[in-house]
């Protein structure tokens, strides 16, 4: 092996160890590879970090290289099963009708509208956002919000050209206006004599149409400002709203259902503060609902002059409250929290109102009615297990509401629920346009112990005529984290392994609120370790069950769902016969050791504090997978990174595969491929994030000796 910087194309890359020591609560850090986060940062231009990069993405190309046929092979498998021309169930919304479409062969999507009153066959279809035309030229592009003024007049939407999350708002004119010249600079931008670097989140606009408030992202992309930018005016002037003075704290703005409050939500990952501003006087003194207390989470939603607030104050599963508008902070129980029913949140309407939430890990939606507390109505779906929810509403007064609905053997389906009969219409079912036949495909709906004892779920989808404890090779997918839960929903880019012989298995772990709140917390702070060992528990309860065996699993997931895979390889190597980590957050100490990164604090409720708690400085060592890296054999591993993530720091991922290369003792596959020009998502484009996909599944099926 060579150093990075004179590397020749048959050879790994190494990176040069240089010793770098810090101290904390007494005990010395040693990390050889901190030299690769670029002193500029968030400026990367360092020769030597570059090259490095470079040179690890050579060795991926070159590695990669004689499997190119079934990448080509598995790419165009996931295409055929794509619509490539397709076209959205149009939204009411007004006086307008509202879709968006793709065009054959395109990567990004327009944005169409045309009366509620035209016919199909009259020309009024407005194009309001062409993203190909814009897209155009760019390595990256990525739409972030889009919002349509009161009356239809104005567009304001925000876009994103190099994957930092920075994003420039934009306006223009609708139904043939004049030209309208108005911006909010991105990063690459200034307001006046000052640097910005963009917004992010929603784009709400005043009732009078003449203003829009926004969240700034701030040069630590922090965003805990809220401002108002009247059209026409130089952003230099745009007022600030609301600014938190909690660093850890975001914020962002909605609309509610009425559309005459603006709702402006500030919070951490365990508190929230609400304030309500007039849409028709954004100026006014925003009215606080209540003073932010350690633990309490909530959001609200205004119906006349009654308040309407999800929150934990009472149980960690929520509960529905309402208070007075002139008294917001006396709330009065609508839904008691329960232990076997987890709110996770409401919608309202003119005439009723929408509960969402979990029974048993399963998604339930009930329509219910003001006054009536009584009158609870489910709504009934075909399955036993699937993934459920509210779709696009924005209409107030309404007698239907746009549901959305998939299964892991059922493609994705637009209903519209009729209130009044209480039938769902089908709007809408996925077109799979080279074939599909749910009937050669199985799903179950397992649990497995953990070694604590506690009941794991795990989704698990096969083919009918895979043989029963075959101990095939199966692709374990894993988050884990933030109180997130994987659905078991639909997928037509997984089938490509299915029809392989493999079975898909997601594993819904402590950490993430499948089960409801407490399972969140059950998998965070001084109980991390359970979301690993739950991983690695379902697994080896596969193994058992005959549907896979050791060294015949791929294990994949990312972000924290990547450091779930670095705790897995640590702790269980030999169990994996493919990795795949995905821009994984697998530096844990030194990034939540370090209040300078750009979402260290507000992350701290998640991790803890290891600058100021002891205890928790030895928690975070004793699992984060960089400082676990150990002497001995890893299984293959495939890691990626984005250079302009904000997220996860390009330097994480490539910190730890260069210690992997140091520490391990075997050859196993390692490779790293860094996206130089997007950030935590990857690529952007409908087509290139797809090819990515295949990537992915190429190297697992190359590592498990699965036949093309």
């Amino acid at each position: 092996m060579q150093d990075s910087t004179a590397q020749t194309p048959g050879t790994p890359p190494v990176a040069t160890r240089r010793p770098h020591r810090s101290t904390h609560h007494g005990i010395a850090l040693e990390d050889d590879y901190a030299w690769l986060r670029d002193p500029g940062y968030p400026k990367v231009d360092d020769p030597e970090v570059l090259a490095h990069l470079e040179a690890e993405n050579a060795w991926f190309e070159a590695r990669m290289a004689p499997h190119q046929p079934l990448i080509e092979t598995l790419f165009q498998e996931m295409k055929g099963r794509i619509k490539e021309a397709d076209r959205s169930v149009p939204v009411k919304d007004g006086d307008w009708l509202y879709w968006i479409d793709f065009e054959e062969g395109a990567q990004y999507k327009r944005w169409w509208r045309k009366p509620v009153a035209a016919r199909d066959d009259d020309g009024a279809d407005e194009l309001i956002l062409d993203e190909v035309a814009l897209a155009g030229g760019k390595a990256y592009f990525r739409v972030g919000a889009v919002a349509v003024s009161p009356s239809g007049r104005f567009l304001a939407w925000s876009s994103d050209t190099d994957g930092s999350e920075r994003y420039t708002i934009r306006f223009r004119p609708l139904g043939g206006g004049g030209a309208l010249d108005d911006a909010v600079p991105g990063a690459a931008g200034k307001w006046g004599e000052s640097e910005v670097e963009g917004t992010i989140g929603n784009i709400v606009w005043t009732t009078a149409e003449d203003a829009v408030l926004y969240s700034l992202t701030d040069e630590n992309w922090r965003h805990r400002t809220i401002k108002l930018h009247r059209l026409g005016s130089d952003p230099a002037a745009d007022v600030v709203i609301y600014h938190d003075p909690d660093e850890a704290f975001s914020c962002g703005v909605e609309l509610s259902a009425e559309e005459n409050w603006i709702i402006v939500q500030a919070g951490d990952h365990e508190t929230s503060e609400v304030r309500l501003i007039p849409a028709a006087d954004p100026l006014a003194e925003p009215i606080l609902v209540r003073a932010r207390e350690k633990g309490v989470e909530y959001d609200v939603d205004v119906v006349g002059e009654t308040l309407f607030v999800h929150a934990n104050d009472t149980h960690e599963n929520f509960r529905l409250a309402t208070a007075p508008l002139a008294r917001p902070a006396e709330w009065t129980t609508l839904i008691e929290g329960s232990d076997t029913f987890y709110l996770t949140g409401f919608s309202l309407f003119r005439d009723f109102y929408v509960v969402e939430g979990r029974r048993e890990g399963l998604d339930t939606i009930e329509v219910r009615y003001y006054g009536d507390g009584e009158r609870i109505e489910p709504i009934a779906f075909p399955e036993a297990s699937y993934s459920a929810g509210l779709g696009n509403n924005p209409e107030f007064a309404t007698d239907r509401l746009r549901l959305s609905y998939e299964s892991m053997v059922s493609p994705a389906t637009v209903y519209d629920y009729r209130i009044a009969e209480r039938q769902l219409e089908v709007r809408k079912v996925q077109e799979i346009p080279s074939g599909y036949d749910a009937g050669l495909y199985r799903t179950e709906r397992l649990t497995i112990a953990a070694r604590d004892g506690t009941a794991i779920p795990v989704s698990v989808l096969y083919r009918a005529d895979r043989a029963p404890e075959s101990g095939g090779p199966l692709y374990l997918y894993g988050y884990g984290a933030y109180g997130i839960a994987i659905p078991p929903g639909f997928s037509t880019a997984r089938l490509s392994l299915v029809d392989r012989g493999f079975a898909y298995a997601i594993a819904h772990i402590r950490g993430g609120d499948d089960l409801g709140r407490a399972w969140y917390k059950a998998g965070k702070l001084e109980r991390r370790a359970n979301a690993f060992t739950d991983f690695v528990d379902v697994a080896r309860g596969l193994i058992a069950r005959g549907y896979t065996g050791a060294g015949r699993i791929g294990i994949a997931g990312g972000s924290a769902g990547g450091e779930l895979m670095g705790a897995a390889i640590n702790s269980d190597p030999e169990l994996w016969g493919a990795v795949v980590a995905h821009v994984p957050f697998v530096d844990v100490l030194n990034t939540m050791l370090d209040a300078s990164l750009p979402l260290t604090p507000g992350e701290w409720p998640e991790w803890g504090n290891p600058i100021e708690d002891e205890a928790a400085f030895a928690l975070i060592r004793g699992y984060s997978p960089y400082d676990q890296v150990r002497a001995q054999a890893y299984p293959p591993l495939l890691v990626t990174a984005g250079l302009n993530d904000p997220r996860v720091t390009y330097w994480e991922p490539a910190k730890w595969v260069a210690k992997l290369r140091e520490k391990r003792t075997n050859d196993a596959e390692l490779l790293l491929k860094t996206n130089m020009g997007a950030g935590h998502g990857g690529k952007s484009g409908r087509f290139e994030s797809l090819r990515e996909v295949a990537e992915e599944y190429a190297f697992i099926l190359w590592q498990l000796g699965v036949a093309a």
